[in-house]
Parts: C-alpha cells; sequence; structure tokens
C-alpha cells in the first residue's frame, strides 16, 4: 500500500496530462514495470474522473466520478457523501448505502478524517466486504461540502493515507470548478453592468434621431425604429456569453445607421472585414462599447466630418479586430486610468470589454489603445479564433 500512496499523492497532480502521455507511450513501446503500469494507471483513472468532478458536487458528477475515485483507492466500495444525502455509492455492499450518511456524519461534523470502527459496520455476512471505512471530508473554502468513504474488510494506515491523499485531489477540482462559476458570474455581472450603461445613452439619442424623421421623412423614421428594434433586440438578450463576429458587426452595422441619422454627412464609416474570421466567437457585445467610445468621444466634440473604419483580418491562429477614428482623440493617461478601472461614469464601456477579453483570453488579450490629444483614437482586439469553452451561442 506504500507504493500505492507514493504513487496516488505525487501522480494526481499531473494527472491531466500526464494521462495523454500515458496512451502515446502504451501505444509506442508499451509498459516496463508493474512499478509503471501502476502508475499510469492511476493517472488514467483520475483523468477520467476530474471532467466530473469539475462540474460540481452533484448526484450526476459524483456517480459518475465515483466509480474511477474507487479503482484509485482499490478499494471494495466507495461512498460519495453530499450535504445530508448519499450522492453515489460504488461497488459491493449496497445494503450499506442507506447508511453512508450516518458513516460520514462523525468525519463531517468534526472536518478531519474518521475510522468507522467495524461493529458499526458489520453486517452478520462473512462473504460481505465492506466491515469497516475510512471517512475524509471534503472542505472547499473553509466549509465542508461532503465526504468520500473508502470501504474494506478492514483498514490500514495505508488506506487512511490514500483516501485523504485522494480527498484532497477531489478537493481540488471541486475548487476548480467553485472558480469556473466564479468567472461565469464575474462575467455575467460585468454584462449586465454594460447593458445597464450603454441602454441610456442609446435609447435616448436614438429615439431622438428617429423622432426627428417623424413629419419630413416618415420612411425613414420607420426604417429606424425598425432598426432600433432589432438592435435593441440583441443588445438585451438574456443567453450566451459569445456571438459570431458576424453577429456583432450587423448590431454595429445597426448602431451606426441609427448614429448616422443623427450626424448626417459628419459620420463616415468604412469597413474593411475578411469574411473568413466571420465565424469566430468573441465576447457578446464587444464592438459596440468601442464603436460608440469613437462616435461619441472621439467625433461627437469634433466641429468637421469625421471617419471610422472597422478592420477585421485574420492573423493566423488570431483574429485582429480594431475600431479606429479621426476625432479628438484622448489623454493616454486618461486611457490607463480607464483600463485600470479607475475612471467611472461613461467610460465604463471600454474598459468592460478590457476587463472580459482578459477574463476569457487571458492578459495577453486585453484592448491595445493608440491615441493622443488631436490625434484620433484606435483601439485594436485580438481573439484566437479557437479556444475551448468558447463558442457563440
Amino acid at each position: 500500500m506504500g507504493s500505492v500512496v507514493t504513487v496516488v499523492s505525487v501522480a494526481l497532480v499531473i494527472a491531466g496530462a500526464a494521462a495523454a502521455l500515458f496512451w502515446l507511450v502504451r501505444g509506442r513501446r508499451g509498459f516496463g514495470t508493474p512499478a509503471d503500469r501502476a502508475a499510469f494507471a492511476t493517472l488514467h483513472a483520475a483523468s477520467l474522473a476530474a471532467p466530473p468532478l469539475r462540474e460540481g458536487l452533484n448526484p450526476e458528477s459524483a456517480r459518475r466520478a465515483a466509480r474511477h475515485l474507487r479503482a484509485l483507492l482499490g478499494t471494495p466500495a466507495l461512498a460519495v457523501v453530499g450535504d445530508g444525502v448519499l450522492l453515489a455509492w460504488e461497488g459491493p455492499g449496497r445494503r450499506h448505502a442507506a447508511e453512508a450518511v450516518e458513516h460520514a456524519r462523525e468525519a463531517m461534523d468534526a472536518g478531519r478524517p474518521w475510522v468507522v470502527p467495524a461493529e458499526v459496520i458489520d453486517c452478520g455476512d462473512m462473504g460481505c466486504p465492506v466491515r469497516s471505512a475510512v471517512v475524509v471530508p471534503l472542505v472547499v473554502d473553509g466549509l465542508v461540502v461532503g465526504a468520500l468513504s473508502a470501504y474494506g474488510r478492514q483498514v490500514s494506515a495505508g488506506l487512511v493515507r490514500a483516501a485523504g491523499e485522494v480527498a484532497h485531489w477531489v478537493i481540488s477540482q471541486l475548487e476548480l470548478a467553485e472558480l469556473d462559476r466564479s468567472r461565469t458570474r464575474m462575467i455575467e455581472a460585468e454584462l449586465r453592468a454594460l447593458r445597464a450603461q450603454i441602454s441610456p445613452h442609446f435609447v435616448y439619442n436614438s429615439l431622438t434621431a428617429i423622432a426627428s424623421f417623424v413629419r419630413t421623412d416618415p420612411d425613414q423614421a420607420r426604417e429606424l425604429l425598425l432598426e432600433f428594434a432589432e438592435l435593441t433586440r440583441y443588445s438585451l438578450r438574456k443567453h450566451g456569453e459569445f456571438s459570431t463576429l458576424a453577429e456583432e458587426l450587423h448590431s454595429v452595422d445597426r448602431y451606426l445607421r441609427l448614429e448616422r441619422a443623427r450626424f448626417g454627412a459628419r459620420l463616415r464609416v468604412d469597413l474593411l472585414i475578411a469574411p473568413e474570421v466571420l465565424p469566430v466567437a468573441v465576447p457578446f457585445l464587444c464592438l459596440q462599447p468601442l464603436v460608440e467610445n469613437a462616435v461619441r468621444h472621439g467625433l461627437g466634440p469634433k466641429s468637421t466630418p469625421g471617419r471610422i473604419t472597422i478592420r477585421a483580418e485574420d492573423a493566423g491562429a488570431e483574429c485582429r479586430i480594431s475600431v479606429e477614428d479621426d476625432g479628438v482623440g484622448m489623454d493616454p493617461e486618461d486611457v490607463r486610468a480607464l483600463l485600470a478601472g479607475e475612471a467611472g461614469g461613461d467610460s465604463l464601456g471600454l474598459g468592460n470589454v478590457d476587463e472580459r477579453l482578459r477574463a476569457v483570453f487571458g492578459d495577453e488579450y486585453g484592448l491595445v489603445v493608440e491615441t493622443a490629444l488631436g490625434a484620433g483614437t484606435k483601439v485594436n482586439v485580438r481573439v484566437p479564433k479557437y479556444r475551448t469553452g468558447v463558442h457563440a451561442s
């Protein structure tokens, strides 16, 4: 058992990546020693248990992970207990499943491993492999969320150590699942804040522009009203963190039609879009704030006509997008404060997009802003063309 504990404690840390190596090595030259085979079998079991655990602790994820956790420990039976309920039982001796919650209570209340004595479990059937157990509480962020119980004929010191190591690995997966949920909640909150910031300006300016055409050009007013309806429908949709670049550009085009009705010939727009990047998934509402910033803060204060150029290019593994205006420009120190979250008010949109890009793709994918007072502004966006978990919906 000592060698198994060593394998578990070291190998689980790199389980996911090493499982791929497991199959690669197996395919090329097979395994040499029994220790090699045990190590790779452990890695493989851990790699199979990880995906359901990354969904959090619930009956379905516990059921899918339990048999792999049982294989890791090599025990006859294993139970996963949640908050006062049995989530999964794996192995023989199912007659004891109804008592699993009671077996786990002592460990969960104390917050430390607990060995359930044989006199508590023994059912009198000499053929039953479930005669004792070690229970390890699952503590995530300081809270006991469940317990892992390894059942066998007898509990050895090696089984106690192995159960502790496997439970710690399970906890790490549950903590990663919580991080995933926190990230999703953060992005949703940022999106709600962005919608709340965009809507008042957008609604007021659009309705003002539409009202100006009601008597002089009713057909134009009707078309603008339809554009307004479609744009608000898209901007206020409730589902999906991501859209395709094509959908974002359609929304931006509608926005610019409404702004052109307001600005007239003073606003000129160039769209230079590579067709191959249109299906690329991007964070929902990541372009309109950049274009709105160019219109309001770049061209709005300018007394002469201005131009906005939107580019989207294929750059190998990435899609590169830029929104450029020849307006009044910005103080670079103001831009730094804005992206650092130190500016408020109507500057929220640019900082919000920067935060969401970094949250989804990493810090290297934040906004890059080129600007100076009187020199216009160019905002550059890079997004990977493919990224695991990023899909338009």
